[in-house]
This record gives C-alpha cells, sequence and structure tokens, in this order.
C-alpha cells in the first residue's frame, strides 16, 4: 500500500450554483466530505494541488487524509469526482470517510507485466488486447494494494486471462468472484488474431489499437455531454445525496 495522500482544505459556508461558480473562479474546487458517524461537511480545495494530485494513479486507489484548518486529518476514500468535458478542470469532488475497521470496497489500476516476453507478443499477426485497467477490491483500508500486476508473460494466441487468474495480496479478495448464481470471472487480456485485411506485425496492432481506441473516445464523447449538462446544472457531484443535505442543513 502507498503512502497516506495529505489533502489540505478550507471550511465551505457559502454554498450552490453561483457560490461553485464564484470558488472555481477563485482557482478552489468545490468538495464534500461525508459518511462515517459525522455529519456531511462542504470544503473548497485548491485547484491546481488537487490536479496535481489526481496526475498520480494511486491518488484514486489511495487512503486520503483530508485536513481541515488546525483539525485532526479525517482518512477519507474519492468516492466521485467530476472534470469539465474539455478544459483541465475538476468541477466537484467527493470524499468519503473510512474506517480502519472496516472492509472497503474501492477500484484500483491493472498494471501488465511480461506482455512483450509472451508467445503471443512475439507472434505475428496477434494483438493483446486490454479488457481491464481497474479492479474493483474488498479489503481493510491497511491492506489496499497501489495496484494489481497480471502477468501475460506465459500468453499464447487465444489465451484469456481472466479475473480469477490475478494472485491477489493477503487480504485483498475480487467481490465479483464472491458472487453466487452467475458466472462472472471475466477476461482481463485476451491474445487474438487480427484480421487478414489489418496486416501483420506492428502495422496490425497499431490498427487493431487504433479501432480499440476508436470506440474508447465513442464512450468518452458521451460523457463529456453528461459533464456538459452537469455544469449548465450546479456542476457539483451528488454525493449520494449527502451534498444536498448539507446545503438544507445550511
Amino acid at each position: 500500500m502507498s503512502d497516506n495522500i495529505t489533502i489540505n482544505a478550507e471550511l465551505r459556508e457559502d454554498v450552490g450554483k453561483g457560490a461553485s461558480r464564484r470558488l472555481r473562479r477563485q482557482g478552489k474546487v468545490p468538495a464534500v466530505i461525508y459518511g462515517g458517524h459525522s455529519d456531511p461537511i462542504t470544503l473548497a480545495v485548491d485547484q491546481e494541488k488537487l490536479l496535481h494530485a489526481t496526475g498520480n494513479e494511486a491518488f484514486f486507489a489511495s487512503i486520503l487524509e483530508i485536513k481541515v484548518g488546525k483539525e485532526s486529518a479525517q482518512q477519507a476514500v474519492v468516492r466521485d469526482m467530476h472534470r469539465h468535458p474539455y478544459k483541465p478542470v475538476i468541477m466537484h469532488i467527493d470524499f468519503m470517510r473510512i474506517s480502519a475497521k472496516e472492509v472497503l470496497k474501492i477500484s484500483v489500476p491493472v498494471h501488465f507485466a511480461g506482455e512483450e516476453e509472451s508467445p503471443a507478443g512475439k507472434t505475428s499477426g496477434v494483438v493483446i488486447q486490454h479488457q481491464m485497467t481497474e479492479v474493483e477490491i474488498a479489503a481493510l483500508p491497511k491492506d489496499i494494494p497501489e495496484y494489481l500486476e497480471v502477468d501475460l508473460s506465459l500468453m499464447e494466441s487465444g489465451d484469456s486471462v481472466m479475473l480469477s487468474s490475478i494472485v491477489l495480496p493477503e487480504g485483498v479478495t475480487i467481490p465479483a468472484l464472491e458472487m453466487e448464481g452467475e458466472d462472472n470471472d471475466a477476461a482481463v487480456a485476451n491474445a487474438v488474431h487480427v484480421k487478414e485485411s489489418q496486416g501483420t506485425g506492428a502495422a496490425a496492432a497499431a490498427e487493431a489499437e487504433a479501432a480499440l481506441a476508436e470506440g474508447e473516445l465513442g464512450e468518452g464523447a458521451e460523457l463529456a455531454e453528461g459533464e456538459d449538462e452537469d455544469e449548465e446544472g450546479d456542476g457539483e457531484g451528488d454525493g449520494d445525496g449527502e451534498e444536498e443535505k448539507a446545503e438544507d442543513k445550511e
């Protein structure tokens, strides 16, 4: 598990659409922290520092120390975050308090190893496709890994590496694999032959990856539209309804 990341925040008493816009113009991000046995608290976080922190993939799979003034830091994880559809701006972020004694479900990044050394990676006309970039795990906060490593070194053409093949650290489980009544073991990566029209070797890999990227961009475009609509509103995350409750109390 990586070292905890500290986020310095300040209390935000002025809430609502107009207040959020004013905060963003001041270079701050509207935020809320909720959960545990305490009431929700509306916060403001420095935009530049938060952008820098989110540039590290570990940020989203780390236990964060939310520090407000001189008060003791609260441990939390990122529950939701909204970015501007085309500007490098975070519109809103939600933090959820955690307990060191309670199992937490959180998504962690997947790192692939051994791809180039694998039989599939050395075979002309074969492309290894990464089907997942993150996996939801369950663990106590102290046991949450920074990432999960997936070994592809033994992959051959036609093979798939499944969720159940991932070697998990002690104290970590994958909830999807523990569900009963359904086949929840999904492919994390697979090795496939490309079509003849795509050619072979490096050119084939490039064309296949371009096709995959095109599909991902299509999904991103839909998300951007949704975020743009959110901006027309107040641009704030719902915090599972917690921020609205906090605003009512104000």
